[in-house]
């Protein structure tokens, strides 16, 4: 919604203009205008996350075997230039399992499971960690979300978007009153952004015969980030 004002007398009181514009005194030789702007940002970081889980008769072996997966994992990662305290561990636990089939629960086994989080800025080394994770048996689901850590640089793009809407706006004004705009007296600025990016289910560990076949995501791009800005500004009039 835009209001556009245009004042070349002096008028007493006060203006409202709606809920999302603020209450100014009008002013002579002004123009107040409001108009909205939008950025459309690509995502700069990937959010990989898997688990790492382990079952056997006790809970030492389980752990023993949870930590050589978890290894592995560590040699994935830095195969791929990646040290692993660049990896964040989600939780862990060590849960018995228990068969209900008996009269009497039974106590048959350990599970230890350990969630496991990486975030990339090179998107390229997404499908290698993946694939290796899957044909090293490590894990059995995957996801891989898409986020924007720098929002603030897009919000400033939308921002300089709806300031310019605003300007072009005031500009049209002041020409079909026959003045010309002047400096900015004025200026307010609200900024909304979508929510993040959903992480899609997670993903199956991928089998040889999928390797040959084209990916799920073969030539899709990762969902924008969409950022919309609303700017209220006040200009002068010659």
């Amino acid at each position: 919604m835009k209001a556009v004002i245009f004042a070349v007398l002096f008028l007493a009181g006060s203006l409202a203009v709606g809920q999302d514009r603020p209450t100014l005194a009008a002013q002579s030789n002004t123009v107040f205008v409001g108009a909205d702007g939008k950025f459309e940002a690509n995502p700069d970081t990937a959010m990989v996350q898997f688990n790492i889980s382990a079952q056997e008769d006790n809970s030492r072996a389980a752990y023993d075997r949870a930590s050589k997966q978890a290894e592995q994992v560590r040699q994935i990662l830095r195969s791929n230039g990646i040290e692993p305290t660049a990896a964040q561990l989600g939780y862990f636990s060590i849960e018995p399992v228990y068969d209900y089939k008996p009269a009497k629960r039974k106590l048959v086994a350990y599970r230890v499971n350990v969630n496991v989080s990486l975030k990339l800025k090179d998107f390229a080394k997404i499908a290698p960690i993946v694939q290796q994770l899957s044909d090293g048996d490590i894990t059995d689901e995957q996801s891989i979300s898409y986020t924007l850590d720098d929002i603030e640089a897009a919000k400033t793009k939308a921002v300089e978007d709806a300031y310019r809407h605003a300007r072009a706006e005031a500009e049209a004004v002041a020409r079909a009153g026959g003045r010309t705009l002047g400096e900015l007296s004025y200026a307010s600025v609200d900024t909304f952004e979508n929510g993040p990016v959903a992480p899609p289910p997670p993903m199956a560990r991928m089998s040889a015969m999928a390797q040959t076949a084209p990916a799920p995501t073969e030539q899709f791009s990762p969902q924008t980030t969409s950022v919309t800005a609303h700017v209220n500004a006040m200009f002068t009039l010659k």
